[in-house]
């Protein structure tokens, strides 16, 4: 089961978008996660994290999350999948085109298994 948790450097105005459009969707925003208890943290921790409570993170960060991934698929350690966000494709300044594309990914993918997943977001 899809659930979403977006990067801290992600506008919040994302989540409100994404909880009005489907209610059934389960996403949370970096800064209330825990607490906010993972802001500024390494990525691994947060992945740690993500994957033990199998949320899936949405990022825009294509220079740190792909080489830890790689590092972790060597090792044999698992994610709870990861959904990459190009700035080219969808600027973070498009709230509503980022909710669109994955409510869209949300209705086809919903309900598969995202552990150790990675998926490129497109329009």
């Amino acid at each position: 089961m899809l659930k979403l948790l977006l990067d801290e450097h992600i506008s919040p105005e994302l989540a409100d978008g994404l909880k009005r459009r489907n209610r059934s969707l389960i996403v949370h925003w970096m800064a209330e996660w825990e607490n906010g208890n993972f802001l500024g943290q390494e990525d691994s921790v947060c992945l740690l994290e993500a994957a033990a409570q199998r949320l899936t993170l949405v990022t825009y960060d294509r220079r740190t999350i792909p080489p830890l991934l790689k590092m972790w698929a060597e090792e044999g350690r698992r994610h709870g999948g990861v959904v990459f966000v190009d700035e080219k494709t969808i600027s973070p300044a498009d709230i509503g085109g980022l909710v669109w594309a994955l409510i869209h990914l949300f209705q086809e993918t919903g309900r598969w298994d995202w552990t150790d997943r990675v998926y490129f977001l497109r329009r």
